[in-house]
């Protein structure tokens, strides 16, 4: 679980910096990293759900 909490973390970060980039920069190429970011996020935060619901069956 701790591994998957860094991975989540280092994916926001990622995605924070390269959406403020675009956003307030309109550079396209972090717009594109940010997207890939956020797909990367969602596959994250699956997995978390999944472990999340396995620990509190035991």
């Amino acid at each position: 679980m701790d591994k998957l909490m860094k991975q989540i973390n280092e994916q926001l970060e990622a995605f924070k910096t390269n959406a403020d980039a675009y956003a307030e920069k309109g550079n396209k190429a972090a717009g594109a990293r940010a997207r890939k970011a956020s797909l990367e996020l969602t596959k994250l935060f699956k997995e978390f759900r999944k472990a999340s619901i396995e620990e509190s069956k035991n």
